[in-house]
């Protein structure tokens, strides 16, 4: 990230979403390609489109493929653990960063719109297909097939949140 950073805790255009499934998610994905296809896209945080829907595809893809990051420490990873059920009600904070990490997180490739939106729509059918994730979540631990769900669409809710049209 370069430039002039803006607060993404206090971006007025974010929407709110909820997403209740997977199959949701997907038909906003769509939405979200034919809008920058017909130039109707607007991003309103620090990331494009597409490293938007790559840093969400990429937090997916690292439950099978491994983290870049090693576990949190144990004190970290408690206080985490008794949150992860807020985050799976209300959904994540806006402006979060891991501490350490380049940029505060990972995965926010460059990408044109239309082939983060593919990966970010094959991520989630391999989520929806439930085969099983091969890593521990580094900061939530051990987490069901069905919080892991949970978790990835509270995670793209926050991030498409900045993504209007």
């Amino acid at each position: 990230m370069t430039g002039n950073q803006i607060d993404t805790r206090k971006v007025a255009d974010h929407r709110d979403l909820r997403f209740e499934s997977i199959d949701e998610i997907l038909a906003e994905i769509d939405r979200i390609a034919k809008a920058d296809e017909q130039g109707q896209l607007q991003a309103v945080g620090n990331w494009t489109s597409g490293q938007i829907m790559a840093h969400v595809a990429a937090w997916i893809e690292y439950g099978y493929d491994g983290y870049p990051l090693k576990p949190a420490p144990w004190f970290i990873g408690w206080i985490l653990r008794l949150q992860v059920k807020k985050y799976l009600r209300d959904g994540m904070p806006k402006g979060a960063k891991i501490p350490g990490t380049p940029d505060g997180t990972y995965g926010a490739d460059e990408m044109p719109t239309y082939d983060a939106a593919q990966r970010l729509k094959r991520a989630f059918t391999r989520l929806k297909s439930g085969e099983a994730a091969k890593f521990d979540n580094p900061g939530f631990g051990k987490m069901s097939h069905d919080d892991r769900v949970r978790l990835n669409l509270r995670h793209a809710e926050l991030h498409l949140g900045f993504l209007n049209y």
